[in-house]
Parts: C-alpha cells; structure tokens; sequence
C-alpha cells in the first residue's frame, strides 16, 4: 500500500460514493487506474464492503446500549459468539480482554425492548451475566481518522 491507496481509504472513507472520476480527480490518476487500485484494494480485504450511513433514531432504534457480556467458567467463546450473531439488536460484537469477554453495541426502539434484549443474552448458555450502559447521546460515532505512514 503507497501513499496514493491511503489518500483513496481516506476519501472512500470519509465519502464512500464518489466516483471513479472523482476520486482519480483527487489522487491524480486516471479513472481506470483508481478503478484498478480500488478493485485491488476489495480484492486484498483492505476494504470490506461499503454501507450506508443511517439515523438510527429515524428508523425506530433510538435506544443504543453498550453491554459487556461476561463468559461462564467453562463456556465456549465461539459458541457464545454464534448466539450472538444471531440477535438482530447486536449491531457490533468484539472479543476483549478485561472482566467482560465481549462488548457489544446495541439498537433498539425503547427501554422495553432493551429489558427484553438482556433478558435474551442472560439466557445464551454461557453468558454468566451482562453489565449495561445506555447511552444518553452521540457526540460523534464511526469517525474515521486519516491513516497515517506505517512507521
């Protein structure tokens, strides 16, 4: 990766529709030559895929949790993760290190629904017990910061 695929993470990142055109405009390449690098870029797993970034107050879920799910003695990380994937609500889940073994992001759209939602992980078998922060309101979410040289 050169200085030219991180100046095309950067502006994909920050505005995932631009064009072939503009994104040659602004790296100074010829549309071809980006649609090349991009495909390469798809192709390595450096990109991953591209969304659409939505309000999620707008669409329903204007409840958002973080919950940290602590793991029982004997469980199965994997088969914990599993039941996870399969709620709708756990929009992110990572793997941590510390008293929790996964944290997970959570929309729903309203208290209630969260109360079932815990409800619902405290029955995977292997979760010991979950800890829950609401959160009250978005500063900012899924920033993404310039890449820098790899040093």
């Amino acid at each position: 990766m050169d200085e030219i695929d991180r100046r095309l993470l950067d502006t994909l990142r920050s505005s995932g529709r631009e064009t072939y055109a503009e994104l040659a405009r602004r790296v100074g390449l010829s549309a071809p030559a980006v649609h090349d690098r991009v495909g390469k870029l798809e192709a390595s797993g450096i990109i991953t895929g591209y969304h659409a970034a939505v309000d999620t107050t707008a669409i329903g879920l204007g409840v958002t949790a973080l919950i940290g799910v602590l793991q029982a003695e004997s469980s199965e990380q994997d088969e914990i993760a599993d039941a996870l994937h399969r709620l709708p609500e756990v929009e992110s889940c990572w793997f941590v290190a510390g008293e929790e073994s996964f944290l997970l992001l959570v929309r729903v759209p309203d208290v209630a629904a969260l109360e079932h939602t815990i409800g619902r992980l405290n029955r995977i078998n292997g979760v010991a017990r979950t800890r829950t922060t609401v959160v009250l309101s978005t500063k900012w979410e899924g920033r993404a910061r310039p890449l820098d040289e790899p040093r």
